[in-house]
């Protein structure tokens, strides 16, 4: 069974390209689960109510989040109502929503999404080590035979090392957060696919997807200014992973980096051959 990662959607680019390819790519690629990261989904920063709707309308199954999840206020409530979308499960007890969910593939396989963030430069939140313990116990005793993980985190150091310390209890941890694809995907000698960040689905020609040009006049300045997410060079960047059901192990693991003249032809050839 193969489950499609999509890295961190970014604003309107990110989620026009996954409304017009997406079912496409699932398509081409056999997937038959798609998870995404949607954090930065509401102009760069945040989610609304309506960017998940949308993202779950172009065909995602389970959206995941991290340190931007509350940047639009109305996150906090409708994140209740949508056990489909998931935050990152190590916030302290009492936080609105939960850290894991456990989807039906096209097959019927049980696949548990457990969501997790990083301490290390990010907000001094609860263990996520210990966290992505409890949160693979519970979605196992809901009947999950694959485990996914989303490490929304700073460091590559953090990332490897969840990977290592859930070797063998999960099918894959792979790292969100950065918006830059990482070349390091492996499986590791217990069956867990691993990979340090997926990349970002959204405009390449800013910096980590906003605009440039308020980017570097931060940089240059050290003054504060309003970032825009850039508009051109529409990538999708994620990974696919095979797994085994019967052992809940990865045995497949590859980069997706597409750029929108490729995702649409794979668009245009699905559409040809119906």
């Amino acid at each position: 069974m193969k489950l499609l990662f999509i890295g961190d959607i970014v604003g309107r680019p990110g989620r026009d390209l996954l409304r017009k390819h997406l079912r496409a790519l699932t398509a081409s690629l056999s997937a038959e689960l798609v998870i995404a990261n949607g954090e930065n989904a509401a102009g760069g920063a945040g989610i609304t109510r309506d960017n998940a709707k949308e993202i779950f309308g172009a065909g995602v199954d389970v959206i995941t989040t991290g340190n931007h999840v509350w940047d639009k206020r109305e996150a906090l409530e409708f994140i209740v109502d949508e056990p489909r979308m998931i935050r990152p499960a190590n916030y302290p007890e009492g936080t609105p929503g939960l850290g894991s969910y456990v989807a039906t593939s096209r097959s019927g396989v049980r696949v548990g999404v457990v969501n997790v963030m990083g301490r290390v430069f990010l907000h001094a939140i609860d263990d996520p080590f210990r966290a992505a313990q409890r949160e693979i116990a519970r979605v196992k005793g809901d009947g999950a035979q694959v485990v996914f993980v989303d490490m929304h985190a700073e460091t590559t150091s953090e990332k490897v090392a969840l990977s290592w310390y859930l070797d063998g209890q999960v099918a894959a941890v792979i790292g969100t957060h950065t918006h830059v694809q990482t070349a390091d995907e492996r499986i590791l000698p217990g069956g867990t696919a691993c990979l340090s960040d997926v990349g970002m689905t959204g405009p390449h020609d800013g910096v980590i997807g906003m605009d440039k040009a308020a980017v570097i006049a931060r940089f240059v300045t050290g003054l504060p200014g309003r970032f825009e997410p850039a508009t051109g060079d529409v990538r999708l960047h994620g990974v696919i992973i095979t797994t085994e059901p019967a052992t809940g192990r990865a045995t497949a693991i590859e980069r997706i980096a597409l750029t929108e003249v490729q995702l649409q032809a794979l668009t245009e050839r699905a559409s040809a051959a119906v």
